[in-house]
């Protein structure tokens, strides 16, 4: 387990420096996380969320669609469709151990509005503005296509479970530089559970 901590900060470290290296780590990420797809949830804190939550409850308005980027198993999607009952939810990963176990995990009051997608977060297959809300619990962010499929005047959500201890990290100095050079221009920080969360605003002008 100590490995796999070192290599998810490693990899991160290394794409945020040359998002370009990204293929080298990414078939290494999809086996990692198909090995653990199983025990996934076994794994973490039962408050791992409370940080994208409360990032969550302060978005606005209601989207009409939203994107959970490296979406796991799916708890992160199942929180956006709980907190947003008129939401249709894409949960995306590269792993398909994980989506397996998404899929078989979706409760039946949700099964028509989230659905699970594999998908490389850094080559989106969705069009341009095609979100309103784009979300990320420990997920390794890809700024380029995370602008692309927002909307104007959409929402992001990075969220990590314990904060600068937590494996796959960015610092809110980080992602506040990163997107305000894509054009966002509001920005909102959480501290929840044992993690820290931003929210930010895509300007309304693309």
């Amino acid at each position: 387990m100590e490995l796999g901590r070192k290599f998810a900060r490693l990899s991160t470290n290394s794409v945020l420096r040359s998002p370009r290296l990204w293929r080298f780590f990414r078939p290494l990420v999809r086996k990692q996380f198909d090995v653990i797809a199983g025990s996934w949830d076994t794994m973490r804190d039962p408050a791992h969320l409370a940080p994208y939550e409360a990032a969550l409850a302060a978005v606005e308005p209601a989207p009409a669609r939203a994107l959970d980027l490296g979406t796991g198993t799916g708890q992160g999607a199942f929180a956006i469709a709980r907190r947003f009952p008129a939401a249709e939810i894409v949960g995306v990963d590269l792993a398909d151990g994980m989506l397996a176990e998404a899929r078989r995990k979706t409760p039946t009051e949700l099964a028509e509005r989230v659905r699970f997608e594999n998908g490389d977060a850094s080559a989106l297959p969705f069009a341009d503005g095609s979100f309103d809300l784009v979300a990320h619990a420990n997920m390794i962010p890809f700024f380029d296509e995370v602008a692309r499929v927002l909307a104007p005047g959409g929402q992001a959500v990075f969220a990590f479970s314990y904060g600068p201890g937590t494996p796959i990290y960015v610092s809110t100095d980080r992602l506040k530089e990163e997107l305000q050079r894509r054009g966002f221009t509001e920005f909102a920080e959480f501290a929840a559970g044992n993690g820290t969360s931003l929210l930010a605003r895509k300007g309304d002008r693309t």
